[in-house]
């Protein structure tokens, strides 16, 4: 890997490089340049813009890797993932703090984003002595069928840049496992994770070729050249995460060419706080879900439903909590949350404000962002330089406002006032999304009728709307996403696909169904001549 010197007082630049058939490929051209978004005067690294004729070059490299590498036994395979999940944890603290250096993200949630990669590698290391296929017993005899998993192809992945190593693991790891080769295009917002990852897969001993890394834009680059790429036969599937809108695009695009892609979209996230609730629990267990990681996750609370009976305590508790929250150097071990990862984010949470006050709801704490001269009192950061807000709760929402119902990255939250469990779940059901959700409450039937009544793919009961396991299934419903899933077992039904075989060994043709023997079935049996008519 190559660097750059900066100015005095700044860390160098990494430069980034495309990575095609086990080349680094840094032509000259344009280049995305990302910045530290907790001080902006610090270029954390310098990628090469992508172009569709890149994208070209690693399907290709991909599609001639492929067979080769689908035919290394599933076993030999996860010992590449055995030797990256050693890297990883070797490499935790250093890539956790250039995680945190690049997107922003608190250093001890990314130290938890660097686990989890941790994990998955562990998890489909073993999943590499299973792949289990199935015997199935036959109709005829001297027969046997089977059922095997082979891989897909060629994968392309698109990830976003609130996770960088996180969800990048949840498709990577178990797509190459599964024996299919990928081109990636990473988030412009973290080239330099990407890099960082790449070179652990590359001396964990993946053979070129089966890893492609290809940097760029979404709409009108490099992203949008590897979803029609599988318009052209050059992937077999994408694996996409990012906003409900590309992920339609996708759809279509993947829908024409015959392909299930895999779409992890956007979420609005209901936690339910019910009267009986433990409301200490249930407002650390809000704030976390709805200002961790600057309310910048897919499965962030969005809406927060308490009963009216509880509303007083839970709205004064969570004012007071958001009002001493640490902001500040993602660095620093002391701060709740740090900056926004992009302008875009920012921009996107500022209108939101207009929204919510057009809408007629009410401001019980009014974000802004944080500049020179106008910094709260426990904030440590670089309010000049960096991209820092304080947080928001929108009072008197209504499941009618747009607010209500339309994703906004950032930290910001509305309460919304119920009267009673019933009420709770329609609130809870009343947006187009179904990631994530999540319930306070002692009451056991209450929790019953929650989870079975959600429509979210993810529910937690006394917990938030957070906290992914590598081993549990990840996926949402409507606007979420297509149904399919991320992480554990399920993960493997997206990257391969079922083949059914039969062996005959009979030494003639049999025909199922035609040449199987149905008994005649028996005479009706007369059960009232043999207990008698009823008097």
């Amino acid at each position: 890997m190559q660097t750059r010197v900066q100015g005095p007082g700044l860390p160098k630049t990494l430069l980034a490089y495309h990575f095609v058939a086990g080349r680094e490929i840094t032509e000259a051209g344009a280049e995305i340049v990302r910045k530290n978004p907790a001080n902006q005067r610090d270029v954390v690294t310098v990628a090469p813009e992508g172009t569709a004729e890149d994208v070209k070059r690693a399907c290709e490299a991909a599609r001639a890797a492929q067979a080769r590498w689908g035919r290394v036994p599933a076993p030999e395979r996860a010992h590449v993932l055995a030797q990256l999940a050693r890297l990883l944890l070797e490499s935790k603290e250093a890539l956790a703090r250039f995680v945190a250096r690049e997107v922003g993200k608190p250093l001890r949630e990314a130290r938890g984003s660097v686990q989890e990669a941790i994990d998955t590698a562990e998890f489909f290391q073993s999943e590499g002595r299973r792949l289990y296929g199935q015997t199935v017993p036959s109709e005829l005899p001297n027969k046997e069928l089977f059922t095997y998993r082979r891989p897909i192809g060629v994968v392309g992945v698109i990830t976003a840049g609130n996770f960088p190593i996180a969800v990048p693991s949840w498709k990577l790891i178990p797509a190459i496992l599964c024996g299919n080769t990928v081109v990636w295009k990473p988030s412009e917002d973290a080239p330099g994770v990407a890099t960082l990852f790449l070179e652990l897969f590359r001396r964990a001993g993946l053979p070129d070729g089966v890893l492609n890394v290809v940097h760029g834009r979404g709409s009108g680059g490099a992203g949008e050249a590897l979803v029609m790429a599988a318009g052209a036969g050059l992937v077999d599937k994408i694996s996409f995460t990012g906003s409900t809108q590309v992920g339609r695009f996708i759809g279509e695009v993947t829908g024409r060419a015959l392909q299930v892609p895999s779409l992890e979209l956007g979420g609005k996230n209901p936690l339910v706080i019910l009267a009986d609730a433990d409301l200490e629990l249930a407002v650390e267990g809000a704030l976390w879900a709805s200002f961790g990681t600057a309310g910048q996750r897919c499965t962030s609370a969005g809406n927060i439903i308490v009963d009216k009976r509880v509303m007083p305590t839970v709205k004064g508790e969570l004012v007071r909590r958001a009002r001493e929250l640490v902001i500040g150097d993602p660095l620093d071990e002391t701060v709740d949350y740090g900056p926004l990862i992009n302008e875009r984010f920012l921009e996107t949470w500022s209108r939101q404000r207009a929204t919510g006050l057009e809408d007629g709801a009410e401001l019980l704490l009014d974000g802004e962002r944080i500049t020179s001269g106008r910094e709260p009192p426990s904030f440590r950061g670089d309010s000049e330089h960096g991209l820092y807000v304080t947080p928001r709760i929108f009072d008197r929402v209504t499941m009618n406002m747009r607010i209500a119902v339309e994703e906004c990255f950032g930290p910001t939250v509305n309460l919304v006032e119920v009267s009673g469990l019933d009420e709770a779940i329609e609130a809870a059901n009343g947006t187009p999304y179904g990631l994530s959700s999540a319930i306070y409450t002692r009451d056991a039937a209450a929790m019953l009728r929650f989870k079975e009544s959600i429509r979210a793919g993810m529910t937690s009961i006394n917990n938030s709307t957070t906290g992914a396991e590598a081993h549990l299934p990840f996926g949402g419903n409507g606007w979420s996403g297509n149904g399919t899933r991320e992480s554990g077992i399920w993960v493997l039904d997206a990257y391969t696909r079922w083949q059914a075989v039969n062996v005959d060994l009979s030494g003639k043709l049999q025909k199922a169904q035609i040449d199987v023997e149905v008994p005649e079935p028996p005479a009706p049996l007369a059960l009232d001549e043999l207990i008698g008519r009823a008097s």
